[in-house]
């Protein structure tokens, strides 16, 4: 039997599981999932302090620990990333639209296409990497 995370209490317990197997692990204040067209990456959405559980699952598989940075995600990894958090849809209180958004990217790769994950640890720094920086440019400000 698959494991399924009914309650939200269920997703913490996991969130917090994840985040205890990443050392010095720091949550992002925004993170996505993109498709490269052309060179630039199209985010399939772009979570801003929310989502943590789908962004330390992100992580896990990419090897993030905190700060902003962008990794690239072979279709092997997006798949594993969709695995890992396929659990959460048990979970009928919530909406899970980072898992949505990854699914349907998933389904728009191309052979031979590849996906990239993006995490910012400030969304007001002007990051070194030019695809965070893309990110933050779909972020609406604070106001």
């Amino acid at each position: 039997m698959l494991e399924q995370w009914r309650t939200i209490a269920d997703l913490d317990a996991a969130r917090q599981r994840f985040e205890a197997a990443i050392p010095g692990w720091q949550p992002p204040a925004a993170f996505g999932i993109a498709r490269l067209v052309s060179g630039r990456a199209v985010f399939a959405r772009v979570a801003v302090g929310d989502g943590f559980l789908p962004a330390v699952a992100l992580a896990t598989v990419c090897g993030h620990r905190g700060g902003s940075a962008s990794y690239p995600l072979s279709p092997a990894d997006l798949d594993r990333v969709i695995a890992l958090l396929t659990p959460a849809v048990a979970c009928t209180e919530l909406p899970h639209p980072n898992l949505h958004a990854w699914r349907a990217l998933r389904l728009q790769l191309g052979l031979g296409e590849h996906a990239l994950a993006a995490f910012a640890h400030d969304l007001s720094a002007q990051p070194g990497d030019r695809h965070v920086a893309a990110m933050l440019e779909q972020v609406e400000p604070v106001r």
